[in-house]
């Protein structure tokens, strides 16, 4: 037990300074400046660490941190998509969170506004990380680098205090353990971790001066490369003007067959791929090759009496899909949301507490899955042929290897995200379009379910309400669901944008209609990002999922969804497939005579 005397008391104790742990101290300061919130950090800042590619749900939460000048501000590349050759195919495709041809040329840095909000940050994790722990410490975080904790005395799922290398103790009211896969607090509760992926690869890499950027978009934007080779798949990460992260993933089995050092290893692999020998022609290597494993795991618990687990303490996934800061920073804002609410006397933290387990369970186990099924598609990785079918059998769902890729495809998971249906950080129809671009063999099962219809209504048969927590502007919010089995229906974001034009209108054109005028009229963070686009990918998991019926009356037209990589539009088309009424950047289009009109 903790001696009295040797206690040094605070109220929150974050375990590492990383993205999550600079998240967490940071929101605490920001809306209870009073707490005294003590950040340990074993190194010195900065300090080199591999994952460098962002999704955008990063922005909003960097934003409300304070600190999205910040890193705006420090030159990263911005992040609109990425290039891929996946699979047995040599053909490049791209996949874009703004399409290239509407993506406008400005200046730098820029707000946090129009198109900034749907992209991310390809960030120099030495400078990243600093800058976030830096602002910490602005804000009012005790922040103590080269502070290594060196024991967790910890009896009956309760963390009495750290000890320091120093003998000295800290006693608080909360642990946060962001110390990464070392899960300090996790291993000191006797935590165990599940490994629910057959995926076991591993990570070599190293960092390149004056690489070529494959692709250079305005001012600052590029694509991350992501190529599959025989053995595996290549990053190519630009991380400034000069700097580019370069890696090879493979399996571990392959690593030990090859028998080979790591430097030999991405040496061979680089050899194998020429467009990366083009980008590096004129580039010269640091030489200092890294080396991790690789696999995924999620912790079996994540909270206790007084202690959390952030970040990829609770769990990782493969990075395939560059979720692993997404991860960071979500799971440490909900934390300190959770711990604000304990101040606040919110009086359902035990509530919380369970909501912020299970979903972040549900988040990082959907993560790997999907990680899987991106690898299902690469001939390399043949032991994953009936991954599908477990993935559905662990949704409650008995289907056939085949049946369980096409619900995979269309989304059949995707409610990971309480504003925005999507898996694997990406919205429904990026998901749509990766496993149309995965599936070459399967391009007929992979079209739109709201193309066979044009009427719907919304059913709640058999469906519960529930309670979710919102997050927001310091406070917690309750906002009303409904589940019906594994599903769950929120009444927030696109869903409710969704819902609301159904209660209207059952036709299609109508709720074309409605919806777009909606998101032209409305306020506030929800409105301002929605798209049309987006709403009717909701529409379509809605349908999916059951929480939607539709029907078809040859009387009126359907729907026609067109995407690709420059643009993304919708239609609405009579049966014999005249187009009639075109939807693009939010405006509505009548289409007479070959010709699109903007409609009133």
């Amino acid at each position: 037990m903790v001696s009295e005397n040797a206690a040094v008391d605070v109220d929150v104790v974050v375990i590492g300074g990383g993205p999550s742990g600079s998240t967490v101290g940071t929101l605490l300061k920001k809306y209870r400046p009073d707490l005294n919130v003590l950040i340990l950090e074993k190194e010195k800042f900065p300090r080199e660490h591999v994952g460098e590619s962002q999704l955008p749900a990063i922005g909003p939460i960097l934003n409300e941190m304070g600190c999205w000048e910040k890193v705006e501000s420090a030159g990263f590349p911005i992040k609109i998509g990425g290039t891929y050759r996946w699979g047995t195919s040599k053909e490049l495709w791209a996949f874009e969170f703004v399409p290239t041809s509407k993506f406008k040329d400005e200046p730098r840095p820029a707000q946090y506004q129009g198109q900034r909000v749907f992209t991310a940050f390809q960030v120099d994790r030495a400078i990243y990380d600093k800058i976030l722990l830096d602002h910490a410490a602005e804000v009012g975080c005790d922040v103590r680098e080269e502070t290594q904790v060196t024991r967790i005395d910890a009896s009956g799922g309760h963390v009495n205090g750290v000890y320091l290398a120093d003998g000295t103790c800290i006693r608080a009211k909360y642990y946060v353990d962001c110390s990464g896969y070392a899960g300090i607090v996790r291993r000191a509760n006797d935590v165990p971790m599940d490994i629910p992926s057959k995926l076991k690869n591993m990570a070599v890499w190293d960092y390149w001066d004056n690489a070529d950027w494959a692709v250079e978009i305005g001012v600052g934007a590029t694509r991350v490369e992501i190529l599959s080779i025989s053995t595996g798949w290549i990053w190519f990460i630009p991380l400034g003007p000069t700097r580019t992260s370069i890696g090879y993933i493979c399996p571990v089995e392959h690593y030990k067959k090859m028998n080979m050092k790591p430097e030999d290893l991405y040496e061979q692999a680089l050899a194998q791929e020429p467009r990366i020998q083009e980008l590096c022609k004129n580039a010269k290597r640091d030489g200092d090759v890294r080396t991790t494993k690789d696999w995924s795991y999620v912790a079996e618990k994540m909270v206790g009496d007084n202690w959390f687990l952030a970040g990829e303490a609770a769990g990782f996934a493969d990075p395939i899909l560059a979720g692993g800061m997404t991860l960071a920073h979500s799971t440490a804002r909900e934390i300190a949301y959770i711990i604000l609410a304990d101040y606040n006397n919110h009086g359902e933290v035990p509530w919380l507490k369970r909501r912020y387990e299970e979903i972040t369970t549900r988040r990082i186990r959907q993560y790997i899955r999907f990680a899987d099924f991106w690898y299902f598609a690469n001939g390399q990785f043949t032991d994953l042929e009936d991954m599908t079918k477990k993935i559905a059998a662990s949704e409650g769902l008995d289907m056939t290897a085949k049946e369980a890729f096409r619900w995979l495809s269309l989304g059949g998971f995707a409610d990971e995200d309480f504003f925005l249906p999507g898996l694997g950080g990406l919205d429904l129809i990026a998901v749509k379009e990766v496993a149309r671009r995965l599936s070459s063999d399967n391009d007929a099962e992979l079209e739109w379910e709201l193309t066979k219809f044009n009427t719907f209504k919304l059913n709640l048969t058999g469906a519960k309400k529930e309670t979710l927590p919102l997050y927001n502007n310091g406070e917690v919010h309750k906002v009303e669901a409904f589940r019906r089995g594994l599903k769950l229906l929120p009444k927030m974001g696109q869903f409710k944008y969704v819902m609301d034009a159904l209660a209207i209108s059952p036709d299609i054109t109508e709720f074309m209609r409605n919806t777009e005028a909606s998101l032209m009229h409305s306020h506030g963070r929800e409105g301002k990002d929605l798209t049309l686009q987006q709403c009717v990918a909701t529409l379509e998991m809605m349908l999916i999922d059951g929480w939607v019926v539709g029907k078809y009356d040859p009387k009126r037209p359907r729907i026609k969804i067109d995407v690709s990589s420059d643009e993304q539009n919708l239609g609405i088309r009579d049966i014999d497939g005249t187009l009639r009424l075109k939807f693009h950047d939010g405006v509505a289009h009548k289409c007479e005579n070959g010709e699109a009109k903007a409609s009133s």
